[in-house]
């Protein structure tokens, strides 16, 4: 069964995700563009396409793929269904980020995006994305019509258009949509000052679609000098999953060290997801980041507006905000809903602790890029490392010290039997402390009254349950991650 997971659906490769299924659910995505107003389909438009309109006159969509096995040729398949049914599509020419293919659905005034991606997936994993109108990832609702749709279709083949006739009536253009990225980027940072402190860093792009993009940009618009690495395309991902983490990104931080840069940033397969190694190798983890970079848009950009986090991203960002005079707002786990309070207006910032981040006035979806030159920036503006920011705020604001581990879950049953164990019975005691407050809203998230919290969360697109852990002192840091670990063994 097809089913979309937090970022789209994910199957491994010539098992679930087959040439056959990824036809499936691009004529599903058609007919939902085609019969639903909520992404942003108008029927006018359509009408014209069935008396006989040109295909420039009916509706658009934009289509990009990362660096995986046949990417490409998932891509195409796409593309060939949309024909087929009616849509036009721009297809893109290289791989691509997932927050360019979002700005190209802006940009272009599309009605969606399809990314095809795994994300940070290892290699046998691919994925498909669906971005409404919006730009950001497809609602509930809309995942939902398209599950609904898919299992309708059973087994039925899905007719493709051929390369000649999509040609020949353009119904599939090939277009690069660097230059129109890149213009949005720099419209969103103080590119002068960023120039003027002629910063040195090292970036690793992990083999993924960030490759073409992030050391292009620094070099060719802001004037920073690159020390690149993993910028070849490899199928298998360097044998790792694509993640930024303190140990995929080890050679990273070595070299930020050796060669005293001033930073080094990474992105995950697609481009959505950042890590961040301060100077001297320092890994600063991705929920630091995220009030950093609230701190650094309110104090040396002057910019005002609401923080949103996910329920299990830190509390830091919050005491950030508090002390600017605003609030933050928490969201279940998942981009869509963070992308949603971007989308309201009043929300400056959006970030989650698993390494997504945007801004107002951008997309409404994590953009790993961008929360690598926001960074950047902020060397930029303060003249002083990413530490030394944090320590400060730490020292005004109290520490906040967070973790978050992975245990493979080998049965689906060991979920849910945890899963309603927890929900029949959970501990109202953690770690020698009393539990304050529960919120069952994605996951558990045990709140103490001390301010530290523990929380537990299986994975939406892998068989893994997560322990998240924050507390003021490492100490206490020590003891929720432990007190995480007996109730996955049962011991509550």
């Amino acid at each position: 069964m097809i089913r979309f997971g937090t970022s789209g659906w994910r199957g491994i490769v010539s098992d679930d995700f087959t040439f056959q299924n990824v036809r499936k659910v691009a004529h599903s995505v058609a007919g939902c563009v085609k019969e639903s107003p909520e992404v942003g389909y108008i029927s006018d438009e359509y009408r014209q396409f069935l008396a006989g309109a040109a295909p420039s006159r009916v509706p658009t969509v934009i289509v990009g793929y990362d660096t995986r096995f046949q990417s490409e040729d998932f891509a195409h398949e796409v593309a060939a269904v949309f024909a087929n049914d009616g849509i036009r599509t721009l297809l893109s020419s290289a791989d691509l980020p997932t927050p360019a293919v979002a700005w190209a659905v802006l940009a272009n005034k599309a009605v969606g995006g399809v990314m095809i991606t795994a994300s940070h997936n290892p290699a046998q994993y691919n994925g498909f994305k669906w971005m409404p109108y919006w730009g950001g990832s497809a609602s509930p609702a809309v995942t939902n019509d398209l599950e609904r749709r898919i299992e309708l279709l059973g087994e039925h083949a899905i007719k493709t258009m051929t390369d000649e006739r999509s040609t020949k009536e353009a119904w599939i253009d090939r277009v690069d949509f660097r230059k129109s990225y890149f213009d949005q980027l720099e419209s969103l940072l103080d590119v002068k000052t960023i120039k003027k402190a002629k910063l040195k860093v090292g970036i690793d792009a992990m083999h993924g679609s960030a490759r073409l993009y992030l050391r292009a940009f620094l070099e060719e618009r802001l004037g920073v000098e690159v020390f690149a690495r993993n910028e070849d395309r490899d199928v298998l991902l360097g044998g790792i999953s694509p993640e930024p983490t303190p140990e995929s990104t080890a050679g990273l931080a070595e070299q930020v060290k050796k060669e005293k840069l001033s930073l080094g940033l990474a992105c995950d397969g697609d481009g959505d997801r950042f890590g961040i190694i301060d100077a001297g190798g320092v890994w600063i983890q991705p929920n630091e980041v995220i009030a950093l970079a609230y701190e650094h848009l309110v104090v040396n950009r002057g910019l005002k507006g609401k923080a949103a986090r996910s329920v299990m991203t830190s509390h830091f960002v919050d005491a950030v905000a508090k002390s600017h005079g605003s609030e933050t707002r928490e969201t279940p786990v998942g981009f869509k809903y963070l992308g949603e309070l971007l989308r309201s207006g009043p929300f400056l910032l959006a970030g989650e602790e698993s390494g997504g981040l945007s801004i107002r006035g951008h997309v409404p979806e994590k953009d790993g890029i961008l929360a690598c030159v926001l960074m950047l920036e902020l060397v930029a503006f303060e003249k002083k490392t990413l530490s030394a920011v944090r320590d400060r705020l730490f020292k005004s604001l109290g520490a906040f010290h967070g973790a978050r581990i992975n245990y493979k879950m080998e049965r689906l049953r060991d979920i849910i039997e945890l899963e309603g164990r927890l929900k029949l019975k959970p501990p109202l005691e953690l770690a020698g402390a009393s539990v304050w407050r529960i919120d069952q809203s994605d996951g558990f998230k045990f709140i103490l009254r001390d301010g530290s919290w523990l929380g537990l969360r299986s994975s939406g697109t892998e068989p893994v349950f997560r322990v998240y852990a924050e507390a003021h002192t490492p100490k206490r840091l020590a003891e929720m991650i432990d007190a995480g670990k007996k109730m996955l063994q049962g011991k509550f």
